[in-house]
């Protein structure tokens, strides 16, 4: 049994005072008077261990780029309300960022229909029972559910993602993907969709063409940055990832195995509870990252889901394995070209805390971080 091996209980319930806003901070780390490189604190609140990030991006965005400072007795109430508009004035650059960002939303809110993309809320605007039934608090202990190296280049982190790191890619997903370039339903020109919601960070992917670009089709929207703490994420993820190679195969170099990742994509991808996806490649990267075997980084968050990969797309040949919230799946080098596809969403498995916290809606959101 990997020591990283954490089934997930009854998750604790927290208040709007037990969870702030996740505080942000640089910290400079000099030699001589010089700053040899920056280092992101990013503090989890009362009880969570503070995580240090070293990072290269002096220019890192606070948090408040992505989530609103202000919370309600309902997490996701309206976060552009008549005490923000007035606060406005008074507010630091990077809150009027975020105001600038409301209010284009909303420009963008009237003329949208026109390309006949509805806008999407991830999370719930009313409450719901969130009542976890034990049949679906077993189903977090199957045995099949398998951690640590799968096959070479291939490593899944269980449990990986704290609640709270959850909460936040919740709500951070919740404000981009309702805004301009946010969520919509993809298709093909025969009329056919695909069975879930995406939007797209750093550039577009078009499932029609299976082509990357800086806007999309469907609306002509430009896709949003990646947000800096989600890279944050995506680099620690692969320093976990990379340490237990290291100690399974004793290499000298582990990105033999697993190459490192300047991730400058993100697909967001929200599966209701009868979401699907079939059995697929990721091959439309650009040469030198499929070369290199530059590997696609994948969070998952809600409810869990039955991930099938194999070398054929073949389902009835594919391992199977449980994607959890907290899940960090990673896959390059050898296994870059895997085939892979989710078979099944399980409904009421998310963890209660999340859903109490963000409301959000049945079903899975999936992050996949890649390098063009």
């Amino acid at each position: 049994m990997s020591k990283w091996k954490v089934h997930q209980s009854a998750s604790p319930s927290f208040s709007n005072e037990d969870f702030p806003p996740l505080d942000v901070n640089l910290v400079s780390s000099s030699k001589g008077g010089h700053i040899d490189k920056m280092k992101t604190r990013i503090d989890l609140g009362p009880g969570q261990k503070t995580d240090i990030i070293v990072s290269t991006q002096l220019e890192d965005s606070p948090l408040s780029n992505y989530v609103s400072q202000h919370d309600d007795s309902s997490p996701s109430a309206p976060l552009f309300n008549k005490e923000m508009k007035h606060a406005h004035a008074n507010a630091s650059p990077y809150k009027r960022n975020y105001f600038k960002h409301e209010l284009d939303a909303k420009k963008w809110d009237s003329s949208h229909r026109l390309h006949n993309v509805e806008p999407f809320d991830i999370c719930l605007s009313r409450r719901r029972n969130f009542r976890m039934e034990k049949e679906n608090e077993c189903r977090q202990t199957v045995d099949w559910t398998r951690e640590g190296i799968l096959r070479p280049g291939m490593v899944l982190l269980k449990h990986y993602l704290t609640i709270r790191e959850q909460i936040l890619i919740v709500r951070i997903c919740q404000e981009l993907g309702k805004g301009p370039g946010g969520f919509y339903q993809p298709g093909y020109n025969d009329g056919a969709k695909l069975r879930l919601r995406m939007m797209c960070l750093g550039l577009d992917w078009d499932p029609q063409t299976r082509k990357y670009g800086k806007k999309r089709q469907v609306d002509g929207c430009e896709p949003s940055v990646i947000p800096s703490e989600f890279k944050q994420l995506v680099q620690r993820s692969m320093s976990e990832a990379h340490a237990l190679i290291k100690m399974d195969s004793k290499v000298s170099n582990v990105e033999d195995i697993l190459p490192a990742l300047s991730p400058d994509i993100c697909i967001v991808n929200f599966y209701n509870t009868s979401g699907r996806l079939g059995l697929h490649q990721d091959r439309d990267e650009s040469r030198y990252s499929l070369k290199k075997g530059l590997p696609v980084v994948s969070f998952s968050v809600g409810d869990s889901a039955e991930f099938l990969y194999g070398d054929e797309r073949d389902a009835n040949k594919a391992e199977k394995v449980l994607l959890e919230s907290g899940d960090v799946l990673i896959f390059g080098g050898e296994s870059r070209h895997v085939f892979h596809g989710v078979s099944s969403i399980n409904p009421n498995s998310a963890p209660g805390a999340l859903l109490e916290n963000t409301m959000l809606r049945p079903g899975r959101l999936n992050l996949t971080f890649r390098q063009y």
